[in-house]
């Protein structure tokens, strides 16, 4: 529990950030100008992160977890320190991106740490502990960065990570003394792969931030990134296959479990991530909440997944069974999000209230679950890379999925409002939809707030209907993911698990969850 304090602390600070600078980014703006790079404060930390992600996961395999995961809190902790002191938006901008370089090892360093302490079968317990963090984060954090914004300085949004990270930073070196580090002194790193995973990843994130935002999804810029990305990713792919060392080894993608658990992460990022988003638009224009409350109205849906998480962490410790969670989980997103995409002026809170519990189950059943198996699904000597893997295909799911059923939101609003409004807008076009926020639409007259509230509904709508045919994509993903018994470290694995085990089940590994544990001698069954 000691070990799991500086974890969840350190989970805290990759989720909670985002959340704090959010409501203080007005603020932020006209203290330090440059409007126009308002969108790169968020952008820059993403991108940074999403490039990152990977690459620290293999650095942990190279080099041992210990050290990695307290550099990637260093190096946080110090962008964090920077962000503070800048004194215009370009040194902020920059800052952020420093920061973002440290959370990509933060997150993946977590799970990577629980891997390499706590064997397949005892780890969902505390995998579901992780969860916990969400609902923190997801509704503390823009209570307390409103809170720091209105009565502190916008700088200590960004100061706060610094005793917190403290914290992680002196539990973390002590009670991860005992893990297991790199004595040989020889270390090859895939610096060509880890270039062109940086590249691709970089372009591909623009392509998703500034696709229908920034630049028309046809325009010169949007296929110029489209046609690096792919160029890029096909030479990664080449790289990959003849490094010693690769940053990201394209063996784990032969395990049809680690594939299928990663393609579900990615269904899982772009349904719900790409989602939930928009909740928070339809409850501000069409029920009427403010900001703040409009983040506390989110509750239902992270208490309901941190519950079913621990829930389902503790089953799968107790059977050793996980096969019919993604299923579930899946079937449980896909109807939340499709009742969601029925919801018009006329839903009660209380009706989206239950909608959320049921989307929140769904994401309790996956979120710990789909980890679970694609580490289950790798050697333990690349279980780092794995967990960046995993965690990769899941945040580049959220990207696409906010961006591409964000557009379909804005498009189908902007469309709506301008075929109903006509002359009854009184003066609000739809030209003015992009700058509409909830307090001007209130000042509006009563005809033009049911329009505009009627055409928010449309688009949340019609964004949801394709968040769900995404989600029951991920419904006949889970049904193809076989039972591979979660392995342990000091006892052989089950037999009759077929090659998928054999596949899973490094040839020894080490027990690190107790100092004077022996090292125990794990044999992959055949079928």
């Amino acid at each position: 529990m000691v070990t799991m304090s500086g974890l969840v602390i350190a989970m805290l600070l990759a989720m909670l950030d985002n959340m704090i600078v959010a409501p203080a980014l007005p603020t932020i703006v006209g203290d330090l100008g440059g409007l126009n790079h308002l969108s790169w404060v968020t952008t820059g930390y993403v991108l940074a992160s999403t490039a990152a992600t990977p690459i620290w996961g293999k650095l942990g395999d190279l080099l041992g977890r210990r050290v990695t995961f307290l550099s990637s809190i260093a190096l946080f902790l110090v962008g964090s320190a920077l962000c503070g002191m800048s004194q215009n938006m370009g040194e902020l901008v920059g800052f952020r991106a420093l920061q973002g370089l440290g959370a990509g090892g933060l997150m993946v360093g977590v799970m990577a740490v629980l891997a390499e302490i706590v064997p397949p079968r005892d780890r969902s317990k505390y995998q579901g502990v992780m969860m916990a963090v969400m609902p923190v984060a997801m509704i503390g954090g823009p209570l307390a960065g409103g809170f720091i914004t209105d009565h502190l300085n916008w700088r200590w949004a960004f100061y706060v990570n610094l005793p917190l990270g403290i914290v992680a930073l002196v539990v973390c070196w002590f009670v991860l003394a005992k893990l297991p580090r790199n004595t040989s002194g020889k270390v090859r790193v895939d610096w060509s792969g880890a270039a062109l995973l940086t590249v691709w990843i970089t372009t591909l994130v623009l392509i998703t931030s500034w696709g229908g935002t920034e630049y028309d999804w046809g325009s010169a810029m949007i296929i110029g990134l489209g046609v690096v990305t792919v160029v890029a990713f096909l030479a990664f792919v080449a790289v990959e296959r003849r490094a010693a060392e690769p940053v990201m080894p394209l063996s784990v993608f032969a395990n049809r479990n680690f594939s299928l658990a990663g393609a579900l992460s990615f269904v899982v990022g772009f349904a719900m991530f790409g989602g939930v988003t928009l909740l928070p638009q339809f409850q501000q224009y069409v029920q009427g909440s403010s900001a703040t409350n409009s983040g506390l109205l989110l509750m239902p849906m992270m208490l309901a997944a941190m519950v079913v998480s621990l829930a389902g962490g503790a089953l799968i410790s107790r059977t050793g069974h996980y096969r019919a969670l993604p299923i579930v989980g899946s079937v449980l997103m896909s109807a939340g999000l499709a009742l969601f995409a029925t919801m018009g002026p006329d839903t009660s809170r209380t009706l989206t209230s239950s909608y959320m519990v049921l989307l929140g189950a769904g994401m309790g059943c996956l979120m710990q679950t789909t980890m679970l198996i694609a580490q289950n699904s790798a050697p333990l000597r690349d279980v780092g890379a794995a967990t960046g893997a995993a965690t990769f295909l899941r945040n580049m799911g959220g990207s696409l999925g906010v961006s591409i059923l964000g557009a379909l939101y804005t498009n189908t609003l902007a469309d709506s409002f301008k075929s109903s409004a006509g002359s009854a807008a009184g003066g609000a076009d739809s030209g003015s939809v992009a700058q509409m926020t909830p307090q001007m639409l209130r000042s509006l007259p009563d005809n033009v707030q049911k329009l505009f509230a009627d055409a928010v509904s449309d688009g949340i709508d019609k964004a949801f209907v394709w968040g769900a045919a995404a989600a029951v994509v991920g419904i006949v993903v889970a049904l193809f993911i076989r039972h591979v018994p979660l392995r342990g470290f000091d006892a052989p694995s089950d037999k009759g698990a077929g090659t998928d085990a054999a596949a899973a089940v490094p040839a020894t590994a080490t027990a690190t969850a107790t100092p004077t544990a022996p090292a125990a001698v794990v044999e992959g069954a055949g079928e």
